[in-house]
């Protein structure tokens, strides 16, 4: 089986080779957020450097990658990761370290690149790409009021009816603790403080419980991210938590009434790295360096309500309004960095989901049993 599987990489390398002429190859999620990558930057790119880049879809994880080195068939240069990944494959050697401001451009006003990225890379092998929202939203049509803050989330005195939720523990003990008045900290360092605790994982529960058990209230669980605006607009919840870029193809795409709220968001991350050993390093890194600057990331913006990496990208869309493809759509007030955006965030912790995540998914599991 490993020779068949050797024996297939080889050959899969061999044709990769033949069609593409040394292209760089970047491996990366698919459908509309690969397209946002590839229009914004990728073919910017290849057009300035004069070197083909090629995008495939993959399911995540290093699976894929470990067995191309394993096979000794390298057939990526680039790949789009979780925070977790870059650090295990940085570890292991998989990718390449970086020297953040001598690998990538500064921003226009000279600002170094370590210094315009929005937050800290997770490991020395990780450059940011995008950031996205765990926010909530309403449908304007079913509330009576305007919901403003994490803590209306929760109201249910105030704004009564169901509430959609994710279906796992991740971000909802975050938000809940949001909403008991925890202010976040920096990145959400007091939030996770009080997570490290059992005190603090039972206060979070029984916010949730509350919420879920109330008269005036309840929760519907969703776990796929076309369900929460879905949801709203169906009128079977009056709020929902869910993902900023699926509530802004709702509201821009298709004209739903539905109104996101930035307070008490979590922000998490995409990463890129580039592979030790790939088929074209040098033309790759080259390529990676020019599709995260401030004007690269920027441009993803015009196809996607994700945030670029670089606090620079945020000015040259403001100067470019409506940035959206639409030519009419203003994008900055739907970017979850947007400094009106980022008054009350905090940043989902990787580690501390990597070291908790299994115990805290068990508590989650039986408070939810219990409902």
């Amino acid at each position: 089986m490993k020779k068949l599987s050797k024996l297939l990489l080889t050959l899969s390398f061999a044709l990769s080779l033949t069609s593409s002429a040394f292209a760089v190859t970047v491996a990366s999620w698919g459908g509309a957020y690969t397209e946002s990558q590839k229009l914004g930057y990728g073919d910017p790119t290849a057009k300035k450097l004069g070197v083909d880049i090629n995008w495939v879809d993959y399911s995540g994880g290093l699976s894929e990658i470990k067995a191309q080195k394993e096979a000794g068939a390298i057939v990526w240069d680039i790949i789009d990761v979780f925070a977790m990944d870059t650090i295990t494959g940085c570890d292991e050697g998989l990718f390449v370290e970086f020297d953040f401001d001598k690998d990538f451009p500064a921003a226009p006003d000279g600002t170094p690149a370590s210094k315009d990225f929005f937050t800290s890379m997770p490991s020395k092998c990780a450059v940011g790409n995008i950031l996205y929202s765990w926010n909530y939203a309403y449908n304007s049509k079913n509330v009576k009021g305007t919901p403003k803050s994490i803590k209306d989330f929760f109201n249910t005195k105030k704004f009564p009816g169901k509430r959609a939720i994710y279906a796992s523990a991740l971000t909802n003990l975050e938000i809940a603790l949001a909403a008991d008045g925890i202010k976040p900290g920096k990145g959400g360092a007091k939030i996770y403080k009080a997570l490290e605790t059992e005190k603090g994982v039972k206060r979070a529960m029984d916010k949730i419980k509350k919420l879920c058990t109330d008269p005036k209230g309840g929760c519907v669980f969703w776990s796929a991210g076309a369900q929460p605006p879905e949801l709203l607009m169906s009128g079977e919840v009056v709020m929902a938590t869910g993902w900023n870029g699926r509530f802004f193809n709702a509201t821009v795409g298709e004209g739903a009434p539905i109104v996101q709220v930035w307070d008490g968001q979590g922000l998490d991350y995409e990463y890129f790295v580039l592979v030790k050993g790939g088929p074209d390093e040098a033309n790759a890194k080259k390529a990676l360096a020019e599709m995260t600057s401030t004007e690269g990331l920027a441009g993803s913006a015009k196809y996607i309500a994700y945030a670029p990496w670089r606090k620079s990208s945020i000015e040259v869309m403001k100067k470019g309004e409506p940035w959206y493809k639409d030519g009419k759509t203003d994008m900055v007030p739907h970017m979850p960095t947007a400094p009106e955006n980022t008054k009350n965030y905090f940043l989902v912790d990787p580690i501390f989901w990597a070291d908790n995540g299994t115990e805290l998914g068990e508590k989650w599991e039986a408070m939810k049993a219990g409902l």
